[in-house]
């Protein structure tokens, strides 16, 4: 009797709507989606609803900012066949989900996540004093665990949410399991390699420090947003030798560049032998061969979003069916089932 293919293992990440993507999205997570896709049962959604959080003020853009994300995975090489991509808010279980975990969850638990503490301190021109910035990992939890994840590809720095996220889980399980098998699984960080990707001004690539390079920048923007890209700061003359390994520039070829050129760089920067004006020129052309083709792809959707918006219907109604089963769990578990059946039907039913 032929045995049957194991299962895939269940990978659940998204991204905020956060409108048109840039390289930093590309290399911190979505090249990786890409490759996961055959390896893995892949859930990816876009958070429509964790944009809020910080967007709250002014949603006339979720819409748009939302499809714009569709675009670039669609053109980095998601495929809809072989991974489900979804729109966070189109499956209101999360939402349910999130509910019942907030009533749950520690207060000292939300208040010691890292990242609360910095971007409080960071983000100055909004507040962040509302409940919906402190309990997004709440909502994060609810993500995750309402599709039993296996695993969340993330950098190091969102390891100490996908902890809390296996607090919760254990928290859940203790108080309603009782006697069946727990409702949810501790899912499993898994870690992306996080290459150094610098932005224009040698920062990290970030759009609220405006130096990001998008996919969808077309390769005469790319070149001049390379010409102004800072370098060594010790190599101020074109005869001072450079040092790659602390020029942003250096950083994008090791990403980007094949071996030959950066074995160019290499020595070429350290003796002085080529100006920082030929190695940018080099590391367009590295940028634009991986981005053309992308921008090729996008086209067909941009030409027709609405098949894009197809996408993320259809695949939220697939998300929403895995949903529905688990909530299902979830309230049987917490005996506030929506088919309860009243003490005296079920005796008189005998």
């Amino acid at each position: 009797m032929p045995s049957r293919p194991t299962p895939k293992k269940r990978v659940l990440s998204g991204m905020r709507s956060t409108g048109k993507l840039h390289l930093g999205n590309f290399v911190g997570a979505l090249d990786n989606w890409v490759r996961m896709q055959d390896q893995y049962d892949c859930f990816f959604f876009i958070a429509d609803w964790h944009a809020l959080t910080t967007d709250y003020a002014d949603t006339s853009l979720i819409n748009e900012n939302s499809v714009e994300v569709l675009l670039d995975w669609l053109a980095a090489g998601l495929d809809p066949e072989r991974c489900t991509m979804f729109i966070q808010s189109h499956v209101p279980q999360h939402a349910e989900l999130h509910l019942l975990f907030s009533m749950i969850t520690p207060l000292g638990w939300l208040e010691r996540v890292p990242t609360y503490k910095e971007q409080r301190e960071n983000i100055t021109e909004k507040d962040l004093g509302t409940y919906g910035f402190l309990g997004y990992p709440v909502l994060q939890a609810a993500d995750i665990l309402i599709y039993k994840g296996d695993f969340v590809p993330v950098g190091e720095d969102q390891v100490p949410h996908v902890e809390l996220t296996r607090e919760i889980a254990r928290r859940f399980n203790m108080f309603y399991s009782g006697k069946r098998s727990s409702v949810f699984p501790e899912p499993q960080p898994l870690l992306t390699p996080a290459a150094k990707l610098p932005g224009t001004d040698g920062r990290k690539m970030s759009k609220s420090y405006g130096n990001t390079i998008l996919l969808t920048d077309p390769e005469p923007v790319v070149r001049q947003k390379l010409k102004t890209m800072v370098t060594d700061p010790a190599r101020i003359r074109r005869t001072d030798p450079g040092n790659p390994d602390v020029c942003p520039v250096g950083d994008l070829h090791k990403i980007f560049s094949d071996r030959e050129t950066i074995a160019k760089v290499d020595v070429g920067c350290r003796s002085a032998g080529i100006g920082c004006i030929e190695c940018k020129s080099w590391a367009a052309d590295a940028l634009v061969s991986i981005l053309n083709p992308m921008q090729e792809r996008r086209k067909k959707y941009e030409e027709n979003p609405r098949l894009a918006w197809d996408i993320l219907e259809s695949g939220s109604a697939r998300a929403g069916k895995v949903a529905t089963a688990t909530m299902s769990e979830v309230r049987d578990a917490m005996h506030m089932s929506l088919d309860y059946e009243a003490p005296g039907n079920a005796q008189a039913a005998k």
